[in-house]
């Protein structure tokens, strides 16, 4: 008898759960008739962050043995069943009415959220009233055909200067509304405070700048332009732009999906500049979300992520003691360690573009109050001030020709420490490059394709300060270069002891013996003629650039130092 009532109160329990779960599952089916996607809850899966069902839905959050998510009617379908606990919730932007400006003047008090008309106009207001410091770029169009809009704020605006690009990108899900605000005040900000604050000014001088606000205005404005009430996560398309990046282990198409507009726009910009910093803001949580989303390893360049992420938090904890930004390890966490995804903006940037991208989790409450704006901003400003000089800080310098003074695109390595896409590249035109790093002592290795590989040790760095290292690689050529300067020539070769350098009918010239490293070994004049000789017998055993020139051109040789 008792096992049988054991077995009915079984039963009983299993049909009372489905009997639940499939009216959340209709529940789904009546939102999806409007929205293209359900906001929904569930048990976290026993078999943790390795469940299939965690890569087939996009994951807003992890809390108190619950998975957060949205997903559209594909994705939704294939884990429905799968789940134990299924919730449909309210979407976040349908929690509360948000107050809406009526004119651009009310949306420059910051207290309400500007409609779409009013957000293209006030990216234009910038332009208009600073034309000298901002210019605006229309990027890409949406699905439905918004602009995907860019700031550019610098001292020179139209040119590309020789200095580190900055970029600042909010709300690429569109019910996460907060960075949006803020970067539009940012840039009001730096745009109204230049050439009075010191702070500001130094920065846009320093710094091309770039912002924007509002990476998809279809998922913000998804009821109509006048209104983000009702806004949701997905695209046009009803796709996660936040999971349709390129993937460094699940190929171009991670989530199974084309690439969007939005995501080839941004993939587009991405290739045309070489951002050494940004951060892409979302909602949701309060917390500093650093690299990796992918990897279980940490980055090359974990120490100094975690110093850029505590200073942020840091800051804004002076001047806020309430618990504003203190999710997970006090405001800042590795991005695997708190759940692993694939196909986002943040690795796709940091790894394919070897830049230094961090997602800003900027508020628990993804669409506050109007009337609270701008107390997120007085506890943020100053944190996103000292981000963007953080751009500023670590390693500087310009990679040239030794000869001509060329500006190149090198290949940069911090020996020993660099892994996973962590090198950089110089940037041209200029030949520029910025290694971020943590403070401490390095080795760096130099090249460039036709140079000759240089390697510099022993280079400091101090957090908060900046140190700059110019580098000339010499090209790995023999023969004239330039002019018309005959060949050099060199005997005996291989040498153990002295050199006998030959140029033709030259009268006088100046040498240099180099290391294939780029380092100048012995130096000297000659006023000859057609041939002199150099004594190598204190070299290493090894091979050595031979370079001859004067005012007609330049020449190079190689001599093989050999031990007696």
């Amino acid at each position: 008898m008792q096992r049988i009532l054991f077995i009915f109160v079984v039963a009983l329990c299993f049909y009372q759960a489905k009997g639940q779960s499939d009216s959340q599952i209709s529940k789904a089916y009546q939102i999806f008739e409007t929205r293209g996607e359900v906001y929904f809850r569930f048990s976290y899966p026993l078999e943790g962050r390795k469940s299939p069902v965690l890569k087939q839905i996009s994951i807003d959050k992890l809390e108190n043995g619950m998975v957060y998510a949205y997903a559209n009617r594909k994705e939704f379908e294939t884990i429905m069943n799968q789940v134990n606990g299924l919730e449909m919730l309210t979407a976040p932007s349908l929690l509360t009415e948000p107050v809406m400006a009526k004119n651009l003047k009310e949306v420059q008090a910051w207290n309400v959220y500007p409609t779409y008309d009013h957000y293209v106009a006030m990216m234009d207001s910038f332009v208009n009233a600073h034309p000298t410091l901002c210019r605006k770029e229309v990027i890409g169009t949406t699905v439905n055909g918004r602009q995907l809009l860019v700031l550019k704020i610098s001292d020179n605006v139209t040119q590309r200067e020789s200095e580190p690009e900055f970029l600042y990108t909010s709300t690429m899900h569109g019910d996460e509304l907060t960075g949006a605000i803020l970067t539009l005040r940012l840039v009001d900000y730096l745009l109204t405070n230049y050439g009075t604050n010191p702070e500001v000014t130094a920065l846009v001088d320093s710094t091309e700048i770039w912002i924007n606000p509002l990476a998809n205005p279809d998922g913000t404005y998804f009821l109509g332009n006048n209104t983000v009430s009702g806004a949701i996560r997905y695209n046009g398309n009803y796709v996660d732009l936040n999971r349709n990046f390129p993937d460094t282990q699940n190929g171009d198409h991670p989530d199974g999906n084309a690439w969007q507009p939005e995501t080839m726009a941004w993939m587009d910009f991405l290739s045309q500049h070489t951002f050494v910093m940004s951060a892409n803001f979302h909602g949701g949580a309060e917390v500093m979300n650093y690299p990796w989303d992918k990897f279980t390893q940490l980055h090359a360049d974990d120490d100094w992520f975690q110093l850029v992420s505590r200073e942020f938090v840091d800051t804004i904890h002076v001047f806020n003691s309430t618990g504003y930004m203190t999710d997970l390890e006090n405001g800042i966490t590795n991005g695997n360690a708190w759940y692993e995804i694939d196909g986002g903006r943040q690795d796709y940037e940091t790894y394919f573009h070897h830049g230094r991208e961090i997602t800003i989790e900027i508020s628990n409450d993804k669409n506050p109050p109007a009337n609270q704006l701008p107390d997120f901003w007085n506890w943020n400003y100053r944190s996103l001030i000292n981000y963007v000089k953080q751009v500023n800080y670590g390693i500087h310098g310009i990679v040239t020709d030794s000869v001509t003074g060329e500006p190149l695109r090198a290949y940069i390595e911090v020996l020993q420490h660099d892994i996973d896409s962590s090198q950089i590249y110089s940037d041209l035109p200029h030949g520029n490059y910025y290694r971020l790093i943590k403070e401490g002592t390095y080795n760096l290795r130099f090249s460039s394709p036709e140079y000759i590989t240089k390697i510099i040790s022993g280079v400091h760095v101090t957090d908060f300060e900046t140190t700059y290292l110019d580098v000339q690689l010499v090209k790995a050529i023999q023969g004239v270069s330039s002019g018309s300067l005959n060949k050099v020539g060199v005997f005996p070769n291989p040498s153990d002891g002295h050199i006998t350098i030959t140029t033709g009918n030259l009268l006088s010239c100046r040498y240099e013996i180099l290391s294939l490293e780029g380092n100048v070994i012995a130096s000297g004049n000659s006023d000859k003629g057609e041939e002199f000789q150099v004594d190598i017998t204190g070299f290493t055993s090894g091979v050595y650039l031979v370079k001859v020139l004067n005012k007609n051109g330049i020449a190079y040789s190689k001599v093989v130092k050999t031990n007696h």
